[in-house]
């Protein structure tokens, strides 16, 4: 195989919210930490253990402003993307490396402002859809044949 392949899947928590930062030019970029778990039992002491790694994330742009409104800590989210190394001097005269997932793709599984709406509004209106007729097999009720 002579391609590369440089992707990353994830699905975890913000540990805290998106911090962003404005450029001249109208460009944006938005950083937020991932924290994924692997939960595993030691054999030998029957414990259960909670592994958690840390993701820093960077999105872009119209996204950054998107994952900005909506997103805060402890959401969970699934992101798709590429990991990005990158160095820099620090103010000290230091080298400074940092790994990031540069993201591409982003699907949010669960927000705070989504759970706290969901607790307002009851059970049964919650799941009612409107536009569909149960008796009519899922039909949309002004569906016509022409």
């Amino acid at each position: 195989m002579n391609g590369t392949l440089n992707k990353v899947m994830l699905i975890g928590h913000l540990g805290d919210d998106v911090k962003m930062h404005y450029f001249d030019g109208g460009n944006c970029i938005g950083r937020f930490q991932l924290a994924t778990n692997e939960i595993y039992i030691n054999k030998t002491t029957n414990e259960k253990i909670t592994s958690t790694e840390w993701h820093n994330l960077v999105v872009r742009n119209k996204a950054a402003e998107i994952c900005e409104k909506y997103l805060s800590k402890g959401d969970k989210i699934y992101i798709e993307g590429r990991i990005k190394s990158r160095q820099w001097q620090a103010e000290d005269g230091s080298t400074k490396h940092t790994t990031e997932i540069q993201v591409t793709e982003f699907t949010f599984l669960t927000t705070k402002k989504e759970t706290e709406g969901q607790k307002q509004i009851p059970p049964s209106e919650s799941s009612k859809n409107t536009n569909f007729d149960a008796s009519n097999d899922g039909l949309p009720i002004n569906d016509l044949p022409f």
